[in-house]
């Protein structure tokens, strides 16, 4: 891998950018982990970018996420009688507000194993 610099001042900085290696889609979380890589984790963060495995590194935290959130919830509905095809034709609004919860129950967990570790 070759690097060009740019001379500002009197330092030599490296011209880095990031290079799309996947086809797969950065979804939210790959978003909030880059976030959270550049304000709280700089030296991962730049380690990353040099090697040219940031874009990679997002992509499968991203995926990996996703998995997690679909199996997370798939659990919770199993668990739970109140989830029933019945319980849902007659009582929506609670139906809609217990999957809600569900769902916010699965992405904080997802956010504190997986996005801001």
């Amino acid at each position: 891998m070759k690097l060009n610099y740019t001379k500002v001042g009197d330092y030599l900085l490296p011209n880095l950018t990031i290079e799309r290696q996947n086809n797969e889609k950065i979804n939210k979380y790959g978003y909030l982990r880059l976030h959270y890589l550049k304000e709280n984790n700089k030296p991962l963060y730049i380690t990353l970018l040099m090697k040219n495995e940031l874009t990679n590194h997002l992509v499968s935290v991203s995926i990996e996420a996703e998995n997690r959130l679909n199996i997370l919830m798939e659990q919770y509905k199993n668990s739970d009688k109140l989830l029933s095809e019945k319980s849902k034709m007659n009582s929506q609004i609670e139906w809609v507000k217990l999957m809600n919860n569900y769902k916010n129950v699965a992405e904080e967990i997802i956010l504190k194993e997986l996005i801001y570790v």
